[in-house]
């Protein structure tokens, strides 16, 4: 079956609105306030973006009880909050190296003692270097978390971006060189 034959016409008008310049936000409240069929303009928001059926279908449950919250008119702020609980990020698949950058961040989180939701989107995209840029300027206070365990995997995931090159490589060997200060003053490096 060809792109489109076949499909729900929600789902190609979202595919539409998507590729004149729309964002997922935008789309959702444009089909959400034409419709009025929330749930099915989730679904096909997420489907025009590439996710997964099954996985449009499970983002679709965890949004259902916010529409029960809001009526008709309210779509744009609906758009929003849909918006800010990274319902529309697509996720992104990563090579065995970006695997393991991706892993290295997660350990420092750990260590860290979490991050703030809004890097969730970031993590679930693959923004690998935003993460590290930002974990790098992270402070230790009143003796949380444990600076060591962080600061280690932060130098493992700056040598792998280093490697890599990239438009950010003059920030990222920084942010390195400061990740390595740290961990030699935390007594790991």
């Amino acid at each position: 079956m060809n792109r489109g034959e076949g499909e729900d016409p929600l789902v190609a008008e979202a595919r539409a609105l998507l590729a004149s310049g729309q964002d997922a936000e935008e789309v959702f409240a444009v089909l959400a306030a034409r419709s009025g069929a929330w749930g099915a303009s989730v679904l096909a928001v997420c489907l025009a973006l590439g996710v997964s059926r099954t996985d449009a279908e499970a983002r679709l449950l965890e949004a259902r009880p916010l529409f029960e919250q809001f009526a008709a008119g309210e779509e744009d702020l609906v758009a929003v909050l849909l918006s800010c609980g990274h319902l529309f990020v697509v996720d992104r698949v990563l090579d065995g190296r970006g695997e393991r950058i991706r892993d290295l961040l997660e350990t420092a989180a750990g260590a860290r003692g979490g991050y703030p939701g809004s890097l969730l989107g970031w993590f679930r995209s693959g923004e690998l270097t935003k993460i590290f840029l930002f974990f790098a300027r992270t402070r230790f206070r009143n003796g949380r978390g444990s600076p060591a365990e962080f600061w280690t995997a932060m130098v493992a995931a700056g040598d792998l971006l280093v490697r890599d090159g990239g438009p950010d490589l003059t920030e990222v060997r920084a942010g390195l060189e400061h990740c390595r200060a740290q961990a030699a003053a935390a007594g790991t490096g």
